[in-house]
């Protein structure tokens, strides 16, 4: 019979130890026990046992009042990235495709209602919020997200829209779920989606599926550029068109891999 992960399968001092892990940010690089405890909801006690279990493997540092993740800890990240053939397949390909249109391109995956970018092929800094390998954003709010969605069945999409609260993040975002079911369906209608200015004003992308060799949608790569370089026709014009075709050499490549594994 198969155990849940609340089970008795489940390690709760490891899941504390991930908690410790996640705690720290690029608000948050350096923290006391204190600030370590209260990010989590841990005892200090606990936090304190998570943290030097960290240090005695080498995934943090202290000073003895202040404590610290150490490069060690890419080590968790790149494992899940080395396992995923799709990182390695797409790499080639969003380098071209950036080449071609001189913009910065992404692959990213769903990760419960947030976008997580697993490849990233970076010309210029287009956010405010420097974007890096597991940069994470609301799918909702973003031309990839809404692609991966738009691979989802009614069904599931109406499930997934039960954690999603669309709150606004610029006076461009779409604000309710009906809303956004609606520029859901339209992306699955028409292949592609683009987004302007509702994740960060002055920022527009365009994107579009990666499939599977069954069909279905496990990841989104698209072109993101900034209002005051490009305008909105360009987009239609120029990226659309290479972002279309990386994305369905992309999905050919992972199907002809997924078929010779399988």
């Amino acid at each position: 019979m198969t155990q849940t992960a609340t089970g008795q399968n489940q390690v709760k001092s490891f899941a504390r130890g991930l908690d410790v892990i996640r705690s720290f940010s690029g608000n948050r690089p350096r923290q006391s026990l204190t600030e370590v405890a209260e990010a989590t909801g841990l005892a200090p006690a606990t936090a304190r046992r998570s943290l030097h279990t960290l240090i005695s493997v080498g995934y943090a540092g202290t000073d003895g009042r202040e404590y610290w993740l150490t490069p060690r800890i890419l080590d968790l990240g790149f494992s899940y990235l080395s396992s995923q053939p799709l990182t390695a397949i797409a790499q080639p390909h969003l380098e071209r495709l950036s080449h071609t249109v001189g913009e910065s391109s992404s692959l990213s995956v769903l990760d419960g209602t947030d976008i997580v970018y697993v490849n990233r092929i970076a010309v210029r800094r287009i956010m405010t919020v420097a974007i890096t390998l597991g940069t994470r954003f609301p799918a909702h709010a973003t031309s990839m997200g809404r692609m991966i969605l738009a691979g989802m069945t009614p069904d599931e999409l109406d499930t997934h829209l039960d954690d999603v609260d669309c709150h606004r993040l610029t006076p461009n975002s779409v604000t309710s779920h009906s809303q956004l079911k609606k520029v859901v369906r339209t992306a699955r209608d028409q292949g592609w989606c683009i987004v302007d200015q509702e994740l960060e004003p002055g920022l527009r992308s365009v994107a579009a599926p990666v499939r599977d060799a069954t069909g279905r949608t496990v990841a989104a790569i698209n072109v993101s550029t900034q209002t005051a370089v490009h305008p909105l026709d360009t987009l239609h014009r120029t990226f659309l068109p290479a972002v279309i075709e990386t994305a369905q050499n992309i999905s050919a490549d992972y199907a002809a891999a997924y078929r010779s594994i399988a």
